[in-house]
């Protein structure tokens, strides 16, 4: 079907969606711009401002399963709206936490709150684009998660160093509570939207998006049988574990990255502030130009598993380049292999489109619940590792263990993921899913 002209709409709700993913990943990420002072303040070791890194990503992943099955029965704009609330009022009550006990709960509960915003972020995706330019859309929104660190990060360091630790929590915390209020008054379902055109509504449909709302939705209820089902495939195992490599990059950055400079490179705070920018710019380069290429080649009749995978599988083994920062002293090396390191893991970012073209039509949001459990249980694994790692004052240990988990991620990909198109729910291999229609595999 050829391809109509393009209403406004679809780009608005893209846009809202990398906002939101901004305003996540400040939220999840201000704890690093705060650790030096913080831990300063409240006398926090290397141990003890690992558990508190890590603290959020025990309830972000324990959550995900829970909160992709919400996301398959409560509307993304009610659903989102007391999401981001949630998460912003734990953000803002940071700011006043006076002790580790209280700051390791209030991380706790941030975790949670925003567990749902990636299964989200996905089931928009794939109502509001067909699948020829899903991972563009992806691409996109998930540079959000890069372009709020890029360019706050400094804003943050520089609030930090004039009003104290605790303003990077009020701050945050307050811009997301106004997102929030915003998000509820301006989102509206494809469905009920009244400005999307009838061309365009039609050419959604043709590429599979699900303009119309999820099939089978109205039935769809958890229970053992669907979880056992996307727990017991190899397949999906393949981009679970994929995902949980990928994440131990980000979650590097996210967390001792600035603690890094700072400490064990001796950079000064405001240098810190600058060079920690650059890492994420590099990023954002990564997954917009890996999303645009990736459609390109889908677009033009590339199969999926090239079009979509090979992308992932490059990207990741770049990423192991975060090594090359142990071997340097300048601080400008430094910074070049922690770029370029984070550049591929940008470059590899579209793993989502893999769940929207793989997961069974009836089960996408489970299985991207399930594909998000794994691949957070790096919040909780990594920053903590990286902790017990550093106790010691050496810091190239740690980098040389993230390396190693993006070389595993990779070897995944390639070894367990195999073809890319849709898992039927009876598992049978090549054959449709049966739900009464023909599924394209994509």
């Amino acid at each position: 079907m050829q391809r109509p002209a393009s209403s406004r709409v679809r780009l608005e709700v893209l846009g809202m969606l990398f906002v939101t993913v901004a305003i996540n990943y400040l939220d999840r990420s201000n704890l690093s711009v705060a650790a030096t002072g913080l831990s300063r303040d409240l006398q926090l070791d290397p141990v003890r401002l690992g558990l508190i890194f890590s603290g959020f990503g025990w309830t972000y992943a324990l959550f995900q399963i829970p909160g992709g099955w919400l996301v398959d029965r409560i509307g993304p704009r009610t659903m989102y709206a007391s999401a981001c609330g949630l998460w912003s009022l734990a953000t803002l009550a940071q700011g006043f936490a006076g002790t580790f006990l209280v700051l390791l709960g209030l991380r706790l509960l941030l975790g949670m709150f925003e567990a749902p915003a990636f299964p989200i972020c996905n089931r928009l995706v794939t109502a509001w684009f067909p699948e020829g330019e899903r991972a563009g859309a992806i691409g996109f929104y998930t540079a959000g998660q890069y372009a709020g660190l890029a360019f706050f990060t400094p804003l943050l360091v520089i609030a930090q160093a004039h009003f104290g630790w605790r303003s990077v929590f009020l701050l945050t915390g307050v811009l997301g509570l106004a997102w929030a209020a915003f998000w509820y008054g301006a989102y509206r379902d494809p469905a009920r939207s009244r400005r999307l055109s009838a061309g365009e509504r039609d050419f959604i449909r043709a590429g599979g998006g699900w303009v119309d709302g999820q099939p089978d939705s109205g039935r769809f209820a958890l229970n053992p049988a669907d979880l056992r089902f996307v727990l017991t495939q190899r397949r999906l195992w393949g981009i679970y574990l994929g995902q949980f490599a990928l994440n131990a990059v980000p979650w590097f950055f996210l967390t001792w990255f600035p603690t890094y400079l700072v400490t064990y490179r001796h950079f000064n705070f405001i240098q810190e502030g600058f060079y920690s920018s650059l890492p994420f710019l590099a990023a954002i380069c990564g997954v917009i130009t890996s999303g645009l290429s990736s459609d390109f080649l889908a677009r033009r009749g590339v199969s999926p598993s090239v079009a979509r995978k090979a992308p992932v599988i490059a990207g990741m083994l770049l990423s192991t380049c975060v090594i090359g920062a142990n071997f340097v002293s300048d601080p400008r090396w430094v910074v070049f292999f922690l770029a370029v390191s984070f550049f591929g893991n940008g470059f590899a970012s579209i793993t989502w489109v893999l769940v929207s073209l793989m997961a069974p039509r009836r089960l996408l949001g489970l299985t991207g619940g399930v594909f998000n459990f794994f691949g957070n249980l790096a919040a909780m694994f990594v920053p903590l590792m990286i902790g017990l790692i550093v106790k010691n004052g050496h810091f190239a240990p740690a980098l040389a263990f993230v390396s190693a988990l993006t070389l595993g991620g990779a070897l995944s990909y390639i070894f367990l993921v195999g073809r890319v198109e849709r898992i039927p729910l009876d598992g049978a291999s090549g054959r449709r899913e049966a739900d009464g229609r023909q599924i394209s595999s994509g």
